[in-house]
C-alpha cells in the first residue's frame, strides 16, 4: 500500500503546483495555462527535479490533446462565423501564404525537406485561442467588431488544424516510403470536414435522438459526452486518421445541436483537467538547461516570430480593408504562437520529419511564447485606449504610442458607435467559456 501512495506522489505535487500557478496567473488576470506551463517547467527534470520523468503523465496528456480538440470543436459558432468568414479565411491562407514563403526560402538555404518546412510554417502561423480571448475579454472589445474579426481568424485557423495534422501524417519519413493512400484519405477526410462545415452552418441547430432522455440526468451527460468523443475518436484512428480528427468532428457536432448547452456544462470539469495536465506536460517538457545553452537562439527566433507575426497581421488585415485601429488590435492580439503548436511539432517528432534538438527548439519557443502573453496584453490595451481616442493612419499611431513624439487630441469615435450596432447582431454563444481552454 505505501509503495501505492508513493506512486502518487509526483501526480499530487504537480497538481497542488499547477493549481498554484494557475490561481496566481488568473488573480494578474492572465490566462492560467500560462501557470500551467510554468509549474511544469519549475516541477520538471531540469527544474526542482521533483518530476524526473513525464510518464506518470504522459497518457492523461493525451487524453487532454483528444479533449482540447473536442472543446474547441465544441465551442466554434459556425453561424457566428459567417459573417466574418470571408475576412477571416483570406486572413488565416495569406498569412500561411507569407508563412509558407519565409521558411521556404529558409528551407532552401539550410536544405530542408518539404515537410520539415511545412511543419514550421503550420506551427508557427497558428495563435493561441486561450490567450487571444482572454486579451479581447480584458480590453472589452470581444464583442465588438474587433473581437468579430479576431475570433473569426481564430475558427478559420482552428479548422485549418485538421488537415494540418493529417499532412503532417501523411508525409512522415516511415521504414516503407511513402504511403500515397493516406492522400486519398486525406482529401475525403478534409472533403468531409468542408461538407460538415457547410451543413451545419446553414441550418438551425441539429437534434440529437437520445438527448432530450437524458437532458436532466447529471450522471449520465458527462458519459454520453465522452462516449462520443472517444467513439469518433477511435473509429477515427482505425481508419488510418489522426484520433484528434475524430474528436473535433464529434466537438463540432456536439456544439451545433441541442446538446451543446448540457454537453458543455457536464463535461467542462472533466476537460479542465485534461487540459491542465496537457499544459502542465508541455511544461514538464522544456529543458532548462538547453534553453539556457541556445538563450540567445531561442530570444532571437521568439523576438522575430512574435514581431513578425504582428507586422505580417497588420499588414494583411489593413490590406483587406480592415482601418489601421481594428488591424493594428486584432493583429497585437494574433501575435503569440497557438497551443496546437504544440501537437503539431509533437506529431512531426513522432513522424519523423524533425530531429529532437529541432523538436525542443519548437516547443521552447511556443511555450515562451504563450508565456510572454501578459506583454502583448499589456500593448493590447495601450491600443485599445488610443483607439478609443481615435487615430486616422498609421504615423498618429505610432505618435500617440511613444510619449513626448505628440500630444493627440481625441476625436470622435465612429468605430465604437459601428461596434456597438454590430453588436446587437452578435451570436451570444460564440466561444463560451474561453478561460477554461
Amino acid at each position: 500500500m505505501e509503495g501505492h501512495i508513493h506512486d502518487l506522489t509526483p501526480i499530487a505535487v504537480v497538481m497542488m503546483v499547477a493549481l498554484a500557478s494557475g490561481v496566481i496567473l488568473m488573480k494578474l488576470r492572465q490566462p492560467a495555462i500560462v501557470g500551467y506551463i510554468f509549474a511544469g517547467i519549475l516541477l520538471g527534470p531540469t527544474g526542482l527535479g521533483l518530476i524526473a520523468t513525464t510518464d506518470n503523465v504522459s497518457i492523461l496528456a493525451e487524453l487532454g490533446v483528444i479533449m482540447l480538440l473536442f472543446l474547441i470543436g465544441m465551442e466554434l459558432s459556425l453561424r457566428g462565423f459567417k459573417s466574418v468568414y470571408k475576412v477571416a479565411v483570406a486572413t488565416a491562407g495569406l498569412q500561411m501564404v507569407f508563412s509558407l514563403i519565409v521558411f521556404g526560402l529558409l528551407g532552401l538555404f539550410l536544405d530542408w525537406s518539404l515537410a520539415k518546412i511545412l511543419v514550421f510554417t503550420f506551427a508557427l502561423t497558428l495563435s493561441s485561442t486561450a490567450v487571444a480571448i482572454k486579451i479581447l475579454e480584458e480590453t472589452g472589445d470581444l464583442r465588438t467588431q474587433v473581437g468579430r474579426t479576431t475570433v473569426g481568424v481564430l475558427i478559420a485557423q482552428d479548422l485549418a488544424v485538421i488537415p494540418m495534422l493529417l499532412l503532417i501524417t501523411a508525409m512522415g519519413v516511415t521504414s516503407t516510403g511513402f504511403d500515397y493512400t493516406v492522400i486519398i484519405k486525406l482529401m475525403m477526410a478534409i472533403g468531409f470536414l468542408v461538407w460538415l462545415v457547410w451543413f451545419l452552418s446553414r441550418r438551425e441547430r441539429i437534434k440529437l435522438p437520445f438527448f432530450d432522455a437524458i437532458s436532466d440526468r447529471p450522471d449520465i451527460l458527462p458519459l454520453a459526452g465522452l462516449a462520443i468523443c472517444f467513439t469518433l475518436a477511435t473509429l477515427s484512428g482505425v481508419s488510418g486518421l489522426s484520433t484528434a480528427y475524430g474528436a473535433f468532428v464529434a466537438g463540432l457536432i456536439i456544439g451545433n445541436s441541442n446538446a451543446r448547452a448540457g454537453m458543455h456544462a457536464a463535461t467542462s470539469p472533466i476537460q479542465s483537467i485534461l487540459l491542465m495536465v496537457f499544459f502542465l506536460s508541455i511544461g514538464l517538457l522544456i529543458d532548462l538547461n538547453f534553453l539556457f545553452d541556445n538563450l540567445l537562439l531561442v530570444v532571437s527566433i521568439l523576438l522575430i516570430v512574435t514581431l513578425g507575426k504582428t507586422i505580417v497581421n497588420i499588414a494583411i488585415l489593413h490590406f483587406l480593408g480592415e482601418p489601421w485601429d481594428r488591424a493594428f488590435q486584432t493583429g497585437v492580439v494574433l501575435g503569440q504562437v497557438g497551443e496546437f503548436s504544440f501537437i503539431l511539432v509533437a506529431t512531426a517528432l513522432a513522424a519523423g520529419i524533425i530531429q529532437e534538438s529541432g523538436y525542443r527548439l519548437m516547443i521552447t519557443v511556443i511555450a515562451l511564447s504563450l508565456m510572454i502573453s501578459p506583454i502583448w496584453l499589456s500593448i493590447a490595451r495601450r491600443l485599445h485606449d488610443q483607439a478609443a481616442g481615435g487615430f486616422t493612419d498609421l504615423r498618429y499611431l505610432i505618435r500617440s504610442l511613444v510619449p513626448g513624439l505628440a500630444n493627440p487630441q481625441p476625436v470622435d469615435g465612429p468605430e465604437q458607435a459601428q461596434a456597438e450596432a454590430l453588436n446587437q447582431n452578435e451570436d451570444q454563444d460564440a466561444y463560451p467559456g474561453q478561460d477554461d481552454k
